[in-house]
């Protein structure tokens, strides 16, 4: 894990960190978190908690890559409709079974290619074989794990064999209405590749455990940001 550099920076490391983890932990925009911070006495704009997030988050982000465990051998494959700058495109995500985002990928095709591109990129990313690959009735990925030999994991199913990975869009769409839309595929693929790591480490799903649980798994969690944020 690397150590981040906040030096030559007017505020302190506890302020940017402060910052930056309200911003992708919350749905919030950056004036939400630059008035958060005015009411406990810290004056700082919304142009430059902006700046913060832009070279903060995806360090951080990486961090945190590094600190989980593997994710398990069971992959949900799935992809939705966003309008990023006006322009019709495809958000291609991949979770595991227990809700861990392994990937997101912006593109602007629903096709083979794109499929192919993003089983690549899983394979490359998480060093394992998978055991299952769910998804739904869309050809593309019927072609695409075909010629990534991958058809005996493969297991194309309705929406419903599907629904974890339909379901770990919600938190997405907050934010694509809180942002008003994404501006560009740039943007997106930025925001969506730091937001998925830092939504992991705090996706502690408190309906399905006990109170005292949860309260190890939340201290946990702080450890796990407190150790990736640490100042070099």
């Amino acid at each position: 894990m690397k150590p981040i550099s906040y030096k030559r920076h007017r505020f302190p490391a506890d302020v940017i960190r402060q910052a930056v983890w309200l911003y992708y932990r919350f749905t919030l925009s950056f004036r939400d978190v630059e008035e958060l911070l005015a009411q406990r006495g810290v004056e700082v704009s919304y142009e430059t908690i902006r700046c913060w997030t832009l070279k903060f988050g995806p360090q951080i982000a990486a961090n945190l890559r590094r600190r989980r465990c593997a994710p398990t051998g069971r992959w949900h494959l799935d992809e939705m409709y966003v309008r990023v700058g006006g322009q019709k495109m495809w958000l291609w995500r991949a979770v595991d079974d227990e809700g861990e985002v392994l990937d997101v990928l912006v593109q602007k095709r629903r096709n083979k290619h794109a499929a192919l591109k993003l089983l690549r990129k899983l394979l490359k990313s998480q060093g394992i074989h998978p055991d299952m690959i769910v998804t739904d009735k869309l050809a593309s990925y019927g072609a695409a794990v075909r010629e990534l030999g991958l058809t005996g994991v493969h297991r194309p199913g309705g929406m419903r064999e599907n629904n974890r990975a339909e379901n770990s869009h919600l938190a997405i769409r907050r934010r694509e209405r809180k942002q008003q839309k994404f501006k560009s595929q740039g943007s997106a693929q930025r925001f969506l590749s730091t937001h998925a790591p830092i939504y992991n480490t705090f996706n502690l799903q408190p309906h399905l455990i006990r109170r005292p649980t949860l309260r190890l798994f939340r201290a946990e969690a702080y450890r796990t940001w407190d150790a990736a944020t640490a100042a070099a």
